[in-house]
């Protein structure tokens, strides 16, 4: 198994008022656009979990996680044009969003 060395989290905040339908379409975004681009080791994307304790914040829609061999695989993604087109279709689905990237 190769140990992976950066991990890209990305968290959607649903527009406004903005029903499943969003989250869905994000989701649905996710697969469609983000998974075949080459540097992609794993990607995952769910809706948060339930959770009760203080430090879960659950307020977002979507998480996505990415998993790739390094930061250059990661700097692909960002480029790809797949990725630029699923931000073009689903930024509409969102208010929010917030990253955190780290290197393992």
């Amino acid at each position: 198994m190769t140990k992976t060395k950066f991990l890209h989290m990305v968290y959607f905040w649903v527009r406004e008022g903005g029903a499943a339908a969003d989250a869905d379409a994000i989701l649905d975004g996710c697969s469609k656009y983000l998974l075949g681009i080459p540097s992609v080791l794993r990607l995952e994307a769910g809706r948060p979990a339930a959770a009760s304790r203080d430090v879960v914040d659950g307020s977002y829609g979507v998480g996505l996680l990415v998993e790739f061999a390094d930061e250059a695989g990661h700097e692909v993604y960002q480029v790809h044009p797949d990725h630029l087109a699923f931000i073009a279709a689903c930024s509409p689905h969102w208010s929010r969003v917030q990253v955190y990237d780290t290197l393992l």
